[in-house]
């Protein structure tokens, strides 16, 4: 049961717009690439079950011992799965500075086309920590672009491709936009289609109609906005399955829904229509299930950042109780279509935060059978490139020895935090038996 005070902070008006899950058929893969049935995953005929990882940094390295050291503590916590970034794209003007630190880079933006970075300092890191996984026993969901700015992504194909646009939504409806999104997928995909080192491919992290220097534009209304984001992953997921019949593939995406009664809450004495649940964001959860090659559906969780007008000391929000029921929403629509539900990002500020709440979430997660958790982010200790402190980019940095800290990374020396997902590691692992 949620506690009172969600019910105070949103009017949960039961609401799902009744989207017909398509029927779901078992594939057969060759040894050693994970399938799926019904709700769970598989790994040669097996259940597979799993605590992953995210770490978009690990590419970004620049010895073989920390790739090792990093994977070796993965590992340790009983780590199945990493997701990572397939990109890294700068401008031809960072092409200097990123020579000179070594910024690992896989496009380079100069004019209407980008050049592949194949060499040692490009998709040659990739390659190996695709290989170093595979040695410590874990796959990889590799994510092919970024709704964000971060490392280059879909707003470096409009600057480039589109200059003098104004809205996202470009990104996913001007054709030879699309064409170069694909020219790099197909990069990609054939470099590792054959490797059971993959997990899964990943069409775009957060596909939203919005980015970072984007605002929507008119074809990303929630309604015209949910056919412009299904239309893309249907074609993308398609194009994708055209190359590789084996590895699994998935959206990516945040998890907002498109309802027809959609969540509520009060705010200043109004009350507001909950972005997560109405379709501005453009995602339509449960339409882009039920699309036959998107094999399972993945959804992050961030209240703290989504929420700043209602999180507040004093306040009756409740992270904690708001989390469980997101988490409740997205395993129903995993169930009615049939299909594993990933809670594939989650992060709170704050160790008394990660604490405390972190074991509700959790624990809640497995109790409705998701196939994995994968919060953002482990960190590891120990690293050991430029003596333990180096700038990579923008405000990510080694320091002492230390991985990148986004506010939301624990380390194994925050025992209380760790110790929570190593534990439910070892629960997936049982069930994996």
């Amino acid at each position: 049961m949620l506690a009172s005070a969600l019910l105070s902070a949103f009017v949960l008006l039961a609401a799902v717009s009744g989207v017909a899950a398509s029927p779901t058929t078992k594939r057969s893969a060759p040894p050693g690439f994970v399938t799926t049935k019904g709700t769970q995953f598989e790994l040669d005929g097996e259940p597979f079950a799993f605590v992953g990882a995210n770490s978009y940094w690990l590419p970004l390295l620049l010895t073989q011992s920390d790739v090792e050291s990093t994977f070796q503590t993965m590992s340790q916590a009983g780590v199945k799965v990493l997701r990572t970034w397939g990109f890294n794209a700068i401008n031809g003007s960072e092409l200097a500075g990123a020579k000179e630190s070594g910024l690992t880079y896989y496009q380079i933006w100069n004019s209407s086309s980008f050049a592949l970075n194949a060499g040692s300092q490009g998709l040659e890191r990739l390659d190996n920590v695709i290989e170093t996984a595979g040695k410590h026993g874990i796959k990889v969901i590799v994510a092919f672009s970024n709704n964000w700015v971060g490392y280059g992504g879909s707003d470096l194909y409009i600057q480039w491709m589109a200059p003098g646009s104004t809205t996202h939504d470009v990104f996913f409806k001007n054709p030879s936009i699309i064409t170069a999104y694909q020219s790099y997928v197909r990069t990609i995909v054939e470099r590792y289609k054959d490797s059971p080192n993959i997990f899964a491919w990943e069409l775009l992290n957060e596909a939203r109609c919005s980015s970072d220097t984007y605002p929507s534009g008119p074809s990303c209304t929630p309604a015209s906005g949910a056919e412009t984001l299904l239309g893309w992953y249907k074609e993308q997921s398609d194009f994708v399955r055209s190359l590789d019949p084996d590895h699994l593939i998935t959206t990516g995406g945040e998890g907002h829904f498109f309802w027809t009664h959609p969540r509520t809450y009060w705010f200043n004495g109004q009350l507001v229509s909950d972005y997560n649940w109405n379709g501005q964001a453009g995602e339509d959860f449960d339409r882009n299930l039920a699309l036959s090659n998107i094999d399972f559906a993945t959804y992050h969780m961030y209240p703290q950042s989504w929420y700043p007008e209602l999180d507040f000391p004093g306040s009756n929000f409740s992270i904690a109780n708001w989390g469980l029921q997101w988490i409740n929403d997205h395993i129903n629509a995993g169930n009615r279509a049939d299909k594993p539900i990933v809670l594939e990002e989650f992060g709170l500020g704050g160790l008394d935060n990660k604490t405390q709440i972190y074991p509700t979430w959790v624990q809640h997660a497995l109790d409705t059978k998701h196939a994995s958790i994968m919060p953002w982010q482990f960190g590891v200790l120990g690293l050991t490139e430029d003596g333990g402190n180096r700038i990579i980019k923008y405000s990510d940095a080694v320091n002492h020895g230390a991985s990148p800290n986004d506010g939301n990374t624990f380390y194994p020396n925050q025992t209380a935090v760790w110790n929570i997902f190593t534990r439910a590691a070892e629960i997936q692992a049982q069930r994996s038996q």
